[in-house]
């Protein structure tokens, strides 16, 4: 559950918000008492993609670009 504080503690403690959105933890910032901001941990970026580990896996018609027939148009038309 995210904790609510305002304008004027989040600059006097920024550091220890950051400690806790560095743990998970969800901070919404308020001004006035209205919410105006969220801060959120960012997501670990999956490992990176190797082109080709699909190769052999996929296979793609000859006939992949050829036109789309005419009851098919008519469809994307209405």
């Amino acid at each position: 559950m995210p904790i609510k504080v305002n304008v004027h503690e989040a600059k006097t403690h920024f550091s220890k918000l950051l400690a806790r959105v560095g743990n998970g933890q969800e901070i919404i910032i308020a001004k006035a008492g209205k919410p105006v901001a969220r801060l959120v941990p960012i997501e670990k970026r999956l490992a990176r993609r190797v082109a080709g580990t699909a190769r052999g896996k996929i296979i793609i018609s000859s006939d992949f670009d050829a036109p789309l027939p005419e009851s098919v148009l008519k469809e994307f038309e209405q």
